[in-house]
């Protein structure tokens, strides 16, 4: 009769500190759930030109301007997406319906360590994709990490207060018993496994959190530096370029850093000889004048193309570039030349060609 009795009050004692546990971590469940039913329901219900594919805001360009920094050969993907539509839009259907349904899971605590664990493989990718951006602080990598900590806490934890969980082991007390639950749902873990699940989720958060802020920022074992890509200064990275006889110039180019919020703008191009000679010269006039033939964009969506000063591109464009003479009845002679591209920053970007 002894051993019963204390069977029973210790049961009610561990369900008494995992309802104490959920009411505590209420407000990061709730906060957790939002931002990522947040983030679906914009796309769904409140932006749907966010799903639309001939619309400015259309989702793509974001992952396009995400991709030089993309860590883990991430850019290689979002590449292949971008050149098939058809699984571009199916994944970014799915990631956003995924997004809009844990989201709601988490608010109203149904399954809600599986719903934590979406989260954070969600938060993972986004880490992967967008931890470098942010053009005053890392504003993407805060909040990869912060839901990645957020994630874990609640697997751990589950929701065995105010959360459609605990309602469903009041009218069905034996779903503590079994193991979906214990595992997807709110069931109360034994002491053992909270000691080496929380102790391992944080060794993980740390790393996690620890060595994506080293490879952006350094500050841990490094001075602090801008990260292997610059999410403020744009840069344009210049390549296999061709230059005829006639002074025609080709050459391919990737807006390959800076911030996505601006574009890049080109507002004077040259092509330098020997001594530093000036052969050619494209001002703005010249570059905004450029047909749109001028520029065989390798995606649909961010471009290089004429703007109001000169050549203007988004975050993430690469295209190769046909500059015509620049003036007719030159005939240039064999040798080592330099394109050189001038920003309205003040910044140069140089690629060196071979003639013939």
């Amino acid at each position: 009769m002894a051993t019963t009795t204390l069977a029973a009050d210790t049961r009610t004692a561990d369900a008494s500190a995992w309802r104490m546990l959920g009411l505590a971590l209420l407000a990061v469940r709730f906060t957790q759930g939002w931002i990522f039913w947040g983030g679906g329901s914009r796309r769904f219900i409140y932006a749907p030109a966010k799903l639309d594919p001939h619309a400015p805001s259309w989702m793509a360009n974001k992952f396009q301007s995400a991709m030089p920094g993309a860590l883990l050969g991430m850019d290689h993907v979002v590449s292949y997406m971008l050149h098939h539509f058809t699984l571009l839009y199916a994944g970014i259907i799915v990631f956003s319906a995924v997004e809009l349904v844990f989201g709601l899971f988490l608010i109203f605590g149904f399954m809600t360590r599986l719903s934590a664990l979406v989260t954070i493989g969600i938060s993972v990718v986004l880490m992967l994709l967008f931890g470098w951006q942010g053009a005053t602080c890392i504003d993407e990598w805060t909040m990869a990490a912060s839901n990645f900590a957020m994630g874990v806490t609640l697997f751990v934890a589950g929701s065995a207060a105010w959360s459609i969980d605990s309602w469903m082991l009041r009218r069905n007390p034996a779903l503590a018993g079994r193991g979906w639950f214990q595992w997807f749902g709110s069931g109360s873990w034994s002491s053992t496994r909270v000691n080496r699940l929380g102790l391992t989720g944080a060794i993980v958060t740390v790393l996690f959190v620890v060595l994506t802020y080293n490879d952006f920022r350094g500050s841990v074992i490094t001075p602090f530096h801008g990260g292997p890509v610059s999410p403020s200064k744009h840069h344009v990275s210049l390549s296999a370029g061709k230059l005829g006889a006639d002074g025609a110039v080709r050459f391919t180019a990737y807006l390959d850093a800076g911030t996505p919020a601006e574009p890049a703008n080109i507002i004077r191009a040259e092509l330098i000889g020997a001594q530093g000679r000036v052969i050619e010269a494209w001002d703005g006039a010249v570059l905004a004048a450029l047909p749109k033939t001028a520029f065989a964009n390798d995606y649909a969506y961010n471009k290089f193309g004429p703007g109001y000063a000169g050549i203007t591109a988004r975050m993430g464009a690469r295209a190769t570039i046909s500059l015509p003479p620049a003036h007719p009845g030159l005939s240039l002679a064999d040798g080592t030349y330099a394109v050189v591209l001038h920003s309205v920053n003040g910044h140069s970007y140089t690629l060196q060609v071979q003639r013939p």
